[in-house]
């Protein structure tokens, strides 16, 4: 469906809230950065996503004409969640249905603002908003868990003489009640914006909500970090590359080592040292 469609779906009853300006850090959900609840890939993904580990339960379904909504696609999530985690410490009020320049969300999360890194911006929203999502994760009680996309409706503005205008979106109501929860949303390194590999991006997740500032730091096993991701690589490729991104060592603020228990293959990383 066309934006210009979109538009006149947008409801009135939200209260509009406009994006702050300026530099801030930025925030993540933390749910987001440990399951997989996105493609690793840049290619063209329809295959869904099923993880299930205890109660914890997760379906990401795409359709064929856009893809499911990438790690990269997320970014917008993240600059949502610092939006209001902001505006929400400094006593301005908030709401799901969100207006911004196309720049301001580009720059925040490091992209260009070219007319091609706007194009790319609008086909990310379409991304995110056609992905469905079904999880129990902050749902446990609820009978039926209908699935949502992470943007409800999003639409370009347009200004008298019909030019661009800004975007308008509809974040979904599992997202920005997250967001809304200080005991739901971390601050991560504004260098995340620049690691390129999706595994990567989303292995600084893994990294810093697990590692946190712990001296000790922490490890996972090879293969369930295979499953917690929801690659669809082969083990063996995605061993290649982890051992690879330990190689690399890209993550901002953390190291990475390889350890075996047994015959158990672990990630084990922890706090940089400071300079």
């Amino acid at each position: 469906m066309a934006a210009q469609h979109r538009a006149s779906s947008l409801r009135g009853q939200l209260f509009l809230f406009q994006a702050l300006p300026g530099d801030f850090a930025a925030r993540h959900i933390q749910d987001l950065m440990v399951y997989p609840f996105f493609s690793l890939s840049k290619s063209h993904r329809v295959t869904p996503i099923d993880f299930s580990a205890g109660e914890i339960s997760i379906r990401v379904e795409a359709v064929p004409d856009h893809g499911m909504a990438s790690i990269w696609d997320s970014d917008i999530l993240i600059w949502a969640a610092s939006q209001i985690v902001q505006a929400r410490d400094t006593g301005l009020h908030t709401s799901p249905l969100m207006v911004a320049a196309p720049y301001q969300i580009l720059q925040f999360i490091g992209r260009g603002t070219s007319s091609r890194d706007y194009q790319r911006l609008k086909a990310a929203l379409d991304r995110l908003q056609s992905t469905m999502v079904s999880t129990t994760i902050r749902q446990p009680l609820e009978r039926r868990r209908p699935p949502f996309s992470w943007i409800k409706e999003w639409a370009e503005c347009t200004d008298r003489n019909g030019r661009p205008d800004g975007i308008k979106m509809i974040l979904s109501d599992w997202f920005y009640r997250a967001a809304l929860d200080d005991r739901n949303v971390l601050t991560i390194d504004q260098a995340y914006f620049d690691l390129t590999g999706g595994l990567e991006r989303w292995l600084y997740g893994i990294v810093r909500k697990h590692g946190g500032n712990q001296r000790g730091g922490w490890r996972f096993d090879f293969r369930h970090l295979h499953q917690k991701s929801g690659s669809l690589s082969p083990f063996k490729r995605f061993a290649f590359e982890l051992r690879g991104i330990i190689r690399r060592q890209p993550l901002p603020g953390y190291t990475l080592t390889e350890a075996k228990v047994g015959p158990r293959v672990l990630l084990a990383f922890k706090p940089s040292a400071p300079c």
